[in-house]
């Protein structure tokens, strides 16, 4: 999983950092998943201007989105299992959790704060410069 901004370093800024991850994406050895709710707050930042301040084409970066991610419905849970600081993260891990996702790909400080606790669900949070093909 990729939170919104490691997607946006990813297809937006071309970010080095994220080029192991997109390269295994592109290649088909990783399968990046999100939801609806996901690509709404893509979406909406990159409605705040985001790609017309950097001369993008936000069409041809929803294209992207589409062509590499697996959209599929948000998985229903009773309770956090894991509480993140901001709320507008939350579903990030949520999801990850409830589809027993093996990464979390963030830079968010709140999201990498549930690294430790995260490991005792077999979900790995990490910046996308520490991932690696195993």
């Amino acid at each position: 999983m990729l939170d919104t901004n490691a997607v946006l370093d990813w297809l937006l800024f071309d970010d080095p950092r994220m080029r192991d991850v997109a390269a295994a994406i592109e290649q088909g050895l990783l399968r990046w998943v999100a939801t609806a709710a996901m690509r709404g707050e893509f979406t909406h930042v990159l409605g705040r201007r985001l790609a017309v301040a950097h001369s993008a084409n936000p069409a041809r970066l929803e294209l992207a989105w589409g062509r590499h991610c697996d959209e599929r419905p948000a998985a229903q849970q009773a309770a956090a299992q894991l509480r993140c600081t901001d709320s507008d993260d939350q579903k990030f891990v949520d999801f990850a959790l409830a589809t027993g996702a093996r990464w979390l790909l963030s830079r968010d400080r709140a999201v990498l704060k549930l690294r430790r606790r995260a490991t005792a669900h077999g979900l790995l949070i990490a910046p996308p410069e520490q991932w690696r093909l195993e």
